[in-house]
C-alpha cells in the first residue's frame, strides 16, 4: 500500500508541474493531453520547463536530485537550458531549517553547539540531497566545514528504493530484455551505496583513504578529517578555500590553464581507478574546487567506488584495445569474461563494435554526439544479448560525470588521445618487471609462512602411501609448495645468470 501511494505522489508531481509535457508529446499519446489539461487545470505552467523539473525533481526526494545530478552534467543528451535548470542540484537544493541542524548537533554532541566549536555559522554554505554544510571553528583556531545529515532521510531513501526494486521486478517480468538489464542487481548495487552514503563516519574513512592515496600530490588535494568531532550523522573536516570547477570565467580570470585542468582530471580519474582501484563515484562539479595552485580539491566522499584486481585488468584491457582500435580484443574479452553467450561470433561481435566505436575517434568531445553513440551501443548489446554488470555500474556514473565535466572544461579535449599514454604506462608497470617485483613483495609473507612447512608436507605426503589419507588442505598446501619451489628455483637461475653478466661486464 505504501508504495502505491509514494507512485501515486510521483505521477501527482509529475502532473502537477507539467511534466507529463515530456511523455505526451510522443504522436501516439497526444489524445490524453486534454484530459490531463481538465483534471489539473490548476496548475501554473507559465515557468520555465527547467525549472519545473528542477521543483519536481526537488520534491520527488534525493534518489530523483541526484538522477537529476547526472543529468545536468550530460549536456550532450538534454537541452542547455534544462541541464543549466539542473545545475542548481549539485550544490543549491533548498535546505533544511538551522533549528533542526543545531537540533542534530547538540543530540550528538550531548551539550550546546556555542560549547563544541569556538564559531558556527547558522546559515549553511552549501545543501545537497542528502546533508548540508555549515562553517565552524574549533577550539583550536581550525576552520572546518561540518556535514549535517537530513533528518529522517533514511526512511525517504528506503521507500523510494522499495518503489524502484518493485519496478524493476516488473521489467524483469514483462520486457524481453529484462533478466539481460538485471535491473534488480543494479538497483541492488546503488541501494547499498546509498545506505553507505547516510552513514557520515563512513564517508570520513573514505576521504581519509582518497587523501592518503593523494599525499603530496600534484594532481588533487583532500581535506583532512577531524574524527574527534566525526559522528554518524555529522562530519567534520577541514575547511577548502577554491573556486568551484563549474566558474570557468573566474578560473581563466585566475590564470588558471582550462586545457591542462581538463585533462588533470582524466589523469585523475585512471589514476583513481587503476593505480588504486579506489575512486571518488560522485564527481559532479558541486563536488569540486580548483585551488589557486591549480590543484584538483575533492569533497563529497559519500559514494566511493571501488574495484578487484581482475576488474582492473579486464577494464584495462578493454580501454587499450579500445584506444587502440583493436576492436577484435574487446569482443574477445567480453567473450573470455562470459558477458555474452559462449556461443557468440567474435567476428560478428568486432564487426558490430567497429561500427560503432569508428566514427567517433579523432573528434574532440564537442563534435560527437554520444546520445547516438549510446543509443548503438545500447542495439547492439540487445543485439549479441550482452549482460549488465552491476558491479561496474557505478564506474559506468562516474564515466558520465567525468565526461561532461570535461566537455563544460574543453570541447575540444580529445579524451582518448589524453587516456591512452597513461593506460599504457599502467599496463606496462602491471605486466613488465616492476610488476613481479610488486608481486613478488606482495606474496612474500605468504612464503615466510609456507616454506618452513614444507619438509612436513612432503612427509605427510610420501606417509600418504602407507595408508594414511590426505585431506584436500593439506593436497592443496603440497601444491602450492610444488609450484613455489619451481619458481624459486627459476628466480634463483634468473638471478644468477643476471649476477654473472653484470660480473663479466664489470671484469671488461
Amino acid at each position: 500500500m505504501l508504495r502505491l501511494l509514494r507512485l501515486a505522489r510521483i505521477l501527482l508531481v509529475v502532473f502537477r508541474f507539467g511534466l507529463d509535457g515530456f511523455v505526451l508529446g510522443h504522436v501516439r499519446l497526444r489524445w490524453l493531453r486534454p484530459v490531463v489539461g481538465v483534471v489539473f487545470f490548476w496548475r501554473r505552467l507559465d515557468r520555465p520547463r527547467g525549472e519545473r523539473l528542477r521543483q519536481a525533481l526537488e520534491s520527488l526526494g534525493p534518489i530523483f536530485v541526484k538522477f537529476g545530478q547526472v543529468l545536468s552534467t550530460r549536456r550532450d543528451l538534454i537541452p542547455h537550458d534544462i541541464a543549466d535548470e539542473l545545475a542548481a542540484l549539485q550544490d543549491r537544493v533548498p535546505p533544511f531549517p538551522s533549528a533542526q541542524a543545531l537540533a542534530v548537533l547538540e543530540r550528538v554532541y550531548g551539550k550546546p553547539v556555542d560549547k563544541v566549536f569556538a564559531a558556527f555559522e547558522r546559515e549553511p554554505v552549501a545543501s545537497a540531497s542528502v546533508a548540508q554544510v555549515h562553517f565552524a571553528t574549533l577550539p583550536d583556531g581550525r576552520e572546518v566545514a561540518v556535514k549535517i545529515l537530513r533528518p529522517g532521510i533514511a526512511r525517504v531513501i528506503d521507500r523510494d528504493l522499495a518503489l524502484l526494486d518493485t519496478a524493476a521486478g516488473l521489467v524483469e517480468a514483462m520486457w524481453a530484455d529484462g533478466k539481460r538489464l538485471k535491473p534488480r542487481e543494479v538497483i541492488g548495487e546503488f541501494r547499498k551505496y546509498l545506505h553507505d552514503e547516510l552513514d557520515l563516519l563512513r564517508e570520513a574513512a573514505g576521504g581519509s583513504q582518497l587523501r592518503r592515496n593523494f599525499r603530496d600530490s600534484a594532481l588533487l588535494v583532500v581535506p583532512e578529517m577531524h574524527w574527534d568531532w566525526c559522528h554518524t550523522e555529522v562530519l567534520v573536516m577541514e575547511r577548502m578555500h577554491g573556486t568551484p570547477i563549474s566558474q570557468v570565467g573566474a578560473l581563466r580570470d585566475q590564470g588558471i590553464d582550462i586545457a591542462m585542468l581538463s585533462r588533470t582530471g582524466v589523469e585523475i580519474f585512471f589514476t583513481q581507478v587503476f593505480r588504486d582501484g579506489f575512486f571518488h563515484a560522485d564527481m559532479h562539479p558541486g563536488n569540486i574546487m580548483v585551488g589557486a595552485d591549480g590543484r584538483y580539491i575533492a569533497l563529497d566522499f559519500g559514494i566511493m567506488g571501488t574495484l578487484t584486481e581482475t576488474d582492473k585488468n579486464y577494464l584495462a584491457q578493454n580501454f587499450l584495445a579500445f584506444f587502440r582500435r583493436d576492436y577484435r580484443r574487446v569482443a574477445q574479452a567480453h567473450l573470455d569474461a562470459g558477458w555474452v553467450p559462449a556461443d557468440t561470433r567474435v567476428d560478428e561481435f568486432e564487426s558490430a563494435i567497429r561500427a560503432v566505436c569508428e566514427p567517433i575517434f579523432d573528434k574532440p568531445l564537442r563534435e560527437i554526439s554520444f546520445g547516438k553513440v549510446l543509443l548503438r551501443l545500447f542495439q547492439t548489446a540487445r543485439r549479441f544479448n550482452l549482460e549488465v554488470q552491476p558491479q561496474l555500474v557505478l564506474l559506468q556514473k562516474t564515466l558520465l560525470n567525468i565526461e561532461g565535466l570535461g566537455r563544460e572544461l574543453d570541447p575540444d579535449l580529445d579524451l582518448w588521445k589524453t587516456a591512452k599514454p597513461y593506460l599504457e604506462r599502467w599496463m606496462s608497470d602491471q605486466i613488465g618487471w616492476r610488476g613481479l617485483l610488486r608481486h613478488l613483495k606482495d606474496e612474500a609473507p605468504q612464503w615466510g609462512v609456507l616454506l618452513p612447512q614444507l619438509p612436513r608436507l612432503v612427509h605427510r605426503a610420501l606417509s600418504a602411501s602407507a595408508g594414511h589419507p590426505l585431506d584436500a588442505t593439506v593436497i592443496r598446501l603440497v601444491r602450492q609448495q610444488a609450484r613455489l619451489a619451481r619458481l624459486l628455483l627459476v628466480m634463483s637461475g634468473l638471478l644468477a645468470a643476471v649476477s654473472f653478466l653484470l660480473l663479466m661486464l664489470w671484469l671488461r
